[in-house]
């Protein structure tokens, strides 16, 4: 191997172990995504936009560089890309509709804990080192009340940081943000349980079995439709 080919093995190992590698770090294992010259391109413009914000003392340029090249890394993901989905037009306006919120998040309420494997209290780093078991597991949908008080909300997840949820679960769980908009007769409702689960599982299961068991059991909420959330 000569030491060009060398070097570019180095380097594709070293954007790849951001990726649940030995430098994993959720916030950027899209890097693993991209071809090896793509990465390169990100840290160009990342240092330059670095760069440019010790001169300006200004970091949105360096979140824009980020936010652009994430959508291109999960843009080239295609591992759950389908050609049709079902469509069905909602029969009455949203100022007049019920809406139940669904998320992939992993948020469930202190005290009912859905003990992934049998484990009560799983610390978020254990989670993120067994996210291939997750991926083999049956989904477990937590309920959530609509009035519960965001400190007994909890969240664990092993596909995503988690940091922006726990300081504000509206940027995974806009459970406060939907209440506001209903207050304000943007929707007609919201009905009394809301729910999540860890996106990251078995992906047939939950197409074949435990979505469809789930639209069942929200319908008894009196729900005219489900916002779906997806992290």
């Amino acid at each position: 191997m000569s030491d060009s080919e060398k070097l570019a093995a180095a380097f594709r190992d070293f954007k790849e172990s951001f990726f649940y590698g030995d430098r994993s770090n959720l916030n950027f294992k899209w890097l693993a995504h991209l071809e090896d010259s793509q990465a390169a391109d990100f840290f160009q413009d990342l240092l330059d936009g670095i760069g440019t914000a010790l001169d300006d003392d200004d970091l949105q340029n360096v979140v824009d560089i980020v936010n652009r090249w994430q959508a291109e890394g999960y843009r080239i993901q295609r591992d759950f890309d389908y050609d049709s989905g079902p469509f069905v037009r909602l029969e009455k306006s949203l100022a007049e509709a019920r809406l139940t919120l669904l998320t992939s998040s992993g948020h469930f309420v202190d005290g009912d804990d859905p003990k992934p494997f049998g484990v009560e209290n799983m610390s978020q780093a254990e989670a993120e080192r067994r996210v291939l078991e997750f991926l083999k597991e049956q989904p477990v949908l937590s309920q959530i009340p609509m009035d519960i008080p965001a400190q007994d909300l909890r969240v664990r997840h092993g596909g995503y940081d988690i940091h922006g949820a726990l300081a504000d679960p509206n940027t995974a769980f806009p459970l406060y943000r939907l209440q506001e908009i209903a207050d304000q007769g943007v929707i007609g409702g919201l009905s009394p349980l809301a729910y999540s689960f860890v996106g990251a599982c078995s992906q047939k299961r939950l197409l074949k079995k435990d979505g469809l068991d789930w639209v069942e059991r929200i319908k008894t909420q009196q729900t005219d439709a489900i916002l779906l959330v997806p992290v």
